[in-house]
């Protein structure tokens, strides 16, 4: 007959000794413990990690033990959901077996792959924004190459924005030379110019001084009397 408790009691004294640093008993009566399981050093020395707890049924280890995850670091449902799978499978695998320790390195590895997983997926990040950044760094210098399609495109645009330009360019012309006034409209428009000359007459009164010496030779002038003319006719002048 076998004898179950001696075979838990030995493979509780072997788990402690293999974890001494996360090993911890939670009760006796059933016997309940758990251990944390912790990836090797990732890149930047991150790690992933799970704390499993297990409990022994009355005839463990015929009977697979009850486990859970109680806790879990750096690991998404996805994960969690994969290991919980893992430790089903290794425990049907290993019924009629102690296999605490079994179970515990299916999930050791599993986190390793993890681990190798999250490295993976950061570096194909990592090259894929350095090869969007080179390619960027290339159509900065090198531009959009030129195809027949592009080119009567651009065309089309830029005949369409020179055309707008000289037609706003026209109606401007056109809307300043309506509005440019000749001076019979400014004479019109303005009646102080009717009165110019005589209003500045007026305002200098006496004062305005007149230089005689411009008329003082005037006596001297020898000017022909129009019957003096021998081309003068009277008869002309009635005529007109």
């Amino acid at each position: 007959m076998t004898d179950y408790s001696e075979e838990q009691r030995n493979e509780l004294e072997a788990l402690e000794s293999i974890y001494p640093d996360s090993f911890t008993v939670l009760s006796e009566k059933p016997t309940t413990f758990t251990i944390t399981v912790t990836s090797e050093a990732g890149e930047n020395d991150e790690t992933v990690q799970t704390t499993l707890k297990f409990t022994y049924r009355e005839k463990y280890p015929d009977e697979t033990p009850l486990y859970e995850i109680v806790s879990q670091e750096n690991l998404d449902d996805n994960d969690v959901t994969d290991i919980i799978k893992l430790l089903e499978q290794q425990a049907e695998e290993n019924l009629g077996m102690v296999m605490i320790f079994t179970l515990v390195s299916a999930v050791q590895e599993k986190l390793n792959e993890i681990v190798d997983q999250i490295k993976t997926r950061r570096e194909e990040e990592k090259k894929q924004k350095e090869r969007e950044a080179e390619e960027e760094e290339k159509q900065r210098f090198h531009g959009t190459p030129v195809t027949i399609e592009n080119f009567l495109n651009w065309k089309a645009k830029f005949d369409a924005e020179l055309l707008e330009i000289k037609r706003k360019k026209m109606k401007e012309e056109e809307q300043a030379g309506k509005n440019k006034l000749s001076g019979k409209q400014l004479f019109e428009m303005d009646h102080n110019l009717d009165t110019s000359d005589i209003q500045f007459l007026e305002e200098a009164g006496n004062n305005v001084e007149v230089d005689e010496s411009l008329f003082q030779e005037m006596d001297d002038l020898e000017l022909e009397d129009e019957e003096d003319d021998p081309d003068y006719n009277p008869v002309n002048l009635d005529s007109d």
